[in-house]
């Protein structure tokens, strides 16, 4: 364990350097890759392998789901990491824990969800910050995993949509970064201005969109919803069409352009067709990926959904799903802290695509007994 440091670069996060906001006795694992047993452990963790990665609802065991997407991220990041003397530890644990917080239907889901949150005054709501929240106040019931500020940072600041040239680590507090994960419930452009705290962390969120770039191309394929000769011949060109070459290409850039840097850098025709193939993805994949029909049918369900759990905790209806499954296991530390709104949004968000759809079967038929009862009475 104490060889792990040896020989890692200048600009590397190193074991000795961890901040854990409850000071605890550390044991024969070193603090980074105690993170990555906690994160591996936890009920969220267990959840990925049913939640969507782009793709709902497809009758195809081959289509990446999330779980698979963590594991992709934490791999190619892992070496890139190894390639610049970096610590693969911190690299992994953030690469596995970096979702946790994504809701069921994907970014779809999490778009709704965070209408909902808003419409009831409790802030914006983003995966990657619902990802920290669960690893610092929702696990271990309510008390959180008490991970190092230097996984949760890298957590929250991983977001691949916001693709960057260059990736320059930014120090912070503990306070700095409570401040950071605050103002993104507060302020619609909050989570865009997040800068990971180490060059690990920066490893991990170029690594995101490496990992979900050539594969959801490959997903698309295998549905017969798209053609790899489709993409323009100036991306092709320079990333290749196969996900093989894709990641191949991009990861031997960084690692060429980065390499004894105290930060990450594309060359300018990486970055250029990177960011070309992102725009595309967008027009011909992500915003084709569910009908008007399809979308208007979640939408429907996750506000079912809301306002029915909602309504069991107002009536302290103890049978309901919310308190079986999810309240029942919370202490103090979360419920006497807690609006009973946030709870239901904490309890959509952690669910799987398969108990969504289940709850909201329930609750329709609820709502339609209730409905027929009404009508008899009357």
């Amino acid at each position: 364990m104490e060889r792990h440091n040896i020989g890692l670069s200048p600009y590397a996060c190193l074991d000795q350097e961890t901040i854990r906001f409850k000071e605890e006795k550390e044991d024969l694992r070193s603090p980074f890759f105690r993170d990555i047993d906690r994160i591996i452990y936890t009920y969220a963790y267990v959840r990925y392998s049913d939640k969507t990665q782009v793709y709902s609802m497809k009758n195809n065991d081959h289509i990446t789901k999330r779980m698979i997407h963590v594991q992709y991220v934490s791999k190619i990041a892992r070496t890139i990491g190894r390639a610049l003397g970096l610590n693969e530890d911190l690299i992994e644990a953030a690469g596995l824990g970096h979702d946790l917080g994504h809701v069921p239907f994907g970014h779809f889901g999490e778009s709704v969800l965070n209408q909902i949150s808003l419409e009831n005054k409790e802030g914006y709501f983003h995966h990657n910050i619902e990802s920290v929240r669960l690893l610092m106040e929702l696990e271990r019931g309510g008390e959180g995993c008490n991970l190092t500020l230097q996984v949760l940072d890298a957590i929250m600041c991983h977001n691949g949509e916001f693709v960057s040239g260059e990736y320059h680590p930014k120090k912070k507090s503990k306070e700095e970064f409570l401040k950071e994960y605050q103002d993104t419930y507060l302020y619609k452009d909050a989570v865009k201005k997040l800068v990971p705290m180490t060059l690990e962390g920066c490893v991990v969120r170029i690594s995101d969109i490496i990992a979900y770039l050539g594969r959801d191309i490959e997903d698309a394929c295998m549905l017969g919803l798209f053609q790899k000769e489709d993409i323009p011949k100036e991306i092709r060109e320079v990333l290749g069409v196969k996900n093989r070459d894709i990641i191949n290409t991009i990861i031997l850039d960084i690692i060429k352009n980065s390499l004894g840097k105290p930060y990450i850098k594309l060359s300018k025709n990486v970055y250029d067709a990177i960011v070309s193939l992102k725009k595309f993805n967008y027009q011909n994949l992500y915003d084709k990926a569910l009908s008007s029909d399809e979308k208007d049918h979640i939408k429907n369900m996750f506000y079912t959904v809301f306002h029915s759990f909602l309504e069991d905790i107002e009536q302290q209806n103890r049978n309901s799903k919310i308190y079986q499954n999810f309240l029942n296991y919370k202490k103090d530390a979360y419920l006497c802290t807690t609006s009973s709104k946030r709870m239901v949004i904490d309890f959509i968000a952690g669910m799987t695509d398969d108990y969504f759809v289940s709850c909201y079967h329930e609750c329709k038929n609820e709502e339609l007994s209730h409905t027929k009862k009404v009508e008899v009475s009357t």
